[in-house]
């Protein structure tokens, strides 16, 4: 996980600032506020590299309700598209939705199918360093 880690914080835009990170207060927040349950996996993600912006599918933030990529208006659309409300959204790259099971397992949505791929990761870290930010 570290080294993920060092190529996510190593790939951010060197010309943007870092947006905030949330905290867990900030977390708790948005999950009441919005009838969300972060999977674990994705909560330490969100604390840990949730202020970088790279290149990739770019993963939800949660500390700037503008950006397209902010969780709530995300899990709307992706509710919208029939995603079951167990699973939270990871990331929206054009029309699959990854997203986070409950076991901290990560898959994809298809809009196109109205389904789950066969696309499957054991965590939020290992699809951020097989899909966000892959090893040269």
């Amino acid at each position: 996980m570290e080294d993920v880690i060092e190529r996510i914080r190593a790939a951010h835009y060197p010309d943007w600032p870092l947006m905030d990170l949330p905290d867990e207060e900030g977390l708790a927040r948005l999950e009441r506020e919005h009838g969300l349950t972060l999977p674990a996996g994705l909560r330490e993600f969100l604390l840990r590299v949730g202020d970088v912006v790279c290149d990739g599918p770019a993963p939800v933030t949660v500390t700037d309700p503008l950006l397209d990529t902010h969780l709530p208006g995300l899990t709307e659309l992706a509710w919208e598209q029939g995603v079951p409300r167990d699973l939270v959204v990871l990331c929206q790259d054009e029309h699959l939705f990854y997203l986070v099971a409950p076991d901290g397992t990560v898959v994809v949505w298809s809009c196109d199918t109205y389904g789950l791929t066969e696309d499957r990761w054991e965590s939020v870290w290992h699809w951020a360093g097989e899909v966000w930010v892959p090893a040269a």
